[in-house]
């Protein structure tokens, strides 16, 4: 899923962009490229972890944790990468993280055993963080004001492109040159972002000034109102939810449907399909309806949720069921994202920011606890926890529009 691209789309629009300045388009498809490669990797164990956790010898559980700690270490860095860059050029700052990931891939595929594949996935967190905490601000100083939504357009390409491929072709080259094999892929497609951006990225001087560590946890003061708060709670069971069930999802097609690999890629493939059509579609549904919409996707998922218990064997129904979960999970955050700018119209680099550690810190809790009922009780509990989150997710969404509005959803 593209969490971090769609935040751009926000902030970006609150920051001023100049016309004084060239456009940099060879950065921009650049910079789509390391969005895919990097959305790719944060998730890749998803497709993949029955094998990994055959050959580090843990339990798929375990595995997924590897998702939790990307998330943490994510967060951290988001929070503090401005303050740590200081006045490094945010060219050669990318330029580390792009290397970075490469690295990332590397000592996942070469991990000798389990905590080197998590020290891994830590540094996949890091560079994540640090990646989309600062795009918004790449992309406005590649291209001039009036071709920003062009840019942006293309840079969420990549993004885009990860939630239909990424998973299915992790699977299918875990089947082709097992799963080390489809981490080291990671490995030359980020020294090709590596290169891209070397040659087509301007310098990019930092600012002037830089945010102090208070500057940036002052980001948490939008708590103290009540609809943000409540807000940030309702977008965070969202994907808390939405992530105890989805981290598992391949053991489950493995175990209770029943099927090879191939099924499972095609399965991942409907996912990422119909998640890309609900991305064009939900636009339709905002505005006006933007609460309404917000609540009724996670009440619509946990009923998916709580339809894949009985339906499990049932291939036709999974598949059916998880086209479904794609269509409507993927495209939420678009509506979550658009809340930040109607939440908070004046400080959306802010919001946007909390926004960020709000989501990656329930990724982390979502697929930890998913981990550990999958491990302790099966699928079935897994499932039905993942529904009742969802379930408090929708009722948050409910509760903050109440908020704002006093008494109707809209």
């Amino acid at each position: 899923m593209s969490h971090g691209t769609s935040i751009e789309s926000v902030s970006a629009t609150h920051a001023a962009p100049t016309e004084g300045h060239p456009a940099h388009w060879q950065g921009v498809f650049a910079m789509s490229l390391c969005a895919f490669a990097l959305i790719s990797s944060e998730f890749m164990p998803v497709s993949l972890l029955t094998p990994m956790a055959a050959d580090l010898g843990v339990s798929e559980g375990l595995v997924g944790q590897g998702i939790a700690i990307s998330g943490l270490f994510a967060v951290l860095t988001s929070l503090s990468v401005t303050t740590l860059a200081g006045g490094m050029n945010r060219k050669t700052l990318l330029l580390g993280l792009t290397a970075l990931m490469g690295v990332s891939g590397a000592v996942v595929a070469m991990a000798p055993g389990y905590f080197v594949y998590m020290a891994g996935r830590a540094l996949i967190g890091v560079v994540v963080g640090g990646f989309w905490s600062m795009s918004a601000a790449t992309a406005m100083r590649l291209v001039p004001a009036s071709r920003l939504p062009r840019a942006l357009a293309i840079f969420n390409g990549g993004g885009a492109l990860a939630t239909v491929l990424g998973a299915p072709l992790g699977s299918y080259l875990g089947t082709v040159v097992g799963w080390r094999g489809a981490f080291f892929c990671l490995v030359p497609i980020s020294l090709l972002c590596l290169a891209w951006q070397w040659f087509s990225l301007p310098s990019l001087e930092a600012g002037r000034s830089s945010a102090s560590a208070r500057q940036i946890f002052g980001i948490f003061a939008a708590l103290k109102s009540r609809p943000i708060a409540l807000g940030m709670a309702a977008c965070g069971a969202f994907f808390m939810g939405q992530f105890i069930l989805f981290t598992y999802v391949r053991p489950f097609l493995e175990t209770v449907t029943k099927v090879d690999v191939t099924t499972v890629s095609l399965a991942l493939l409907i996912v990422g399909v119909t998640g890309f059509i609900g991305t064009l579609l939900i636009g339709r549904f905002l505005g006006p309806g933007l609460y309404r919409t917000l609540a009724v996707i996670p009440a619509l998922l946990a009923a998916v949720a709580l339809a894949l218990v009985p339906f499990g064997p049932s291939l036709i129904a999974v598949l059916a069921l998880l086209g479904v979960w794609g269509l409507l999970a993927t495209s939420a955050p678009v509506g979550w994202w658009s809340w930040v700018a109607t939440a908070m119209p004046h400080n959306a680099d802010a919001g946007g920011g909390l926004m960020v550690a709000t989501v990656q810190t329930c990724i982390a809790f979502g697929s930890t606890l998913g981990g550990v009922l999958f491990d302790a009780g099966g699928y079935g509990s897994t499932f039905v926890v993942s529904a009742a989150v969802l379930g408090a997710a929708a009722l948050l969404a409910v509760l903050t529009a109440r908020a704002v509005s006093g008494d109707t959803v809209d």
